[in-house]
């Protein structure tokens, strides 16, 4: 549902006096995710997949196929969701910019 233009200049005056009033906080609203959070999905993905990888080995020496496929589950959940990551928002953790008018994301 498209905003009215009474809508969309409130809206705009609102974003013209926050960016006024707090600068720090328009530019954090304007990158998006954080670079930190960003970092951080890394490390926990990177974690998750060696946890899955321990898993596997495990499932392999105690010849227990459960634990194997497991492991094997939590390395490609932990990849998937790393990658995800990267493909919402890239390497940066920016989320892409919403058009003005109002519309849709850009694809």
């Amino acid at each position: 549902m498209a905003l009215s233009d009474e809508e969309r200049k409130r809206l705009e005056k609102l974003e013209q006096e926050l960016a006024a009033t707090d600068p720090d906080l328009d530019r954090q609203l304007q990158d998006g995710m954080s670079r930190n959070w960003a970092s951080a999905r890394t490390v926990y993905a990177v974690l998750s997949v060696f946890a899955g990888f321990a898993l596997v080995i495990a499932g392999i020496v105690t010849q227990l196929a459960v634990i194997g496929v497991a492991g094997f589950l939590l390395m490609v959940g932990a990849a998937s969701w790393f990658l995800g990551g990267l493909s919402q928002g890239g390497a940066t953790g920016r989320q892409p910019e919403r058009p003005t008018n109002g519309g849709p994301l850009p694809l």
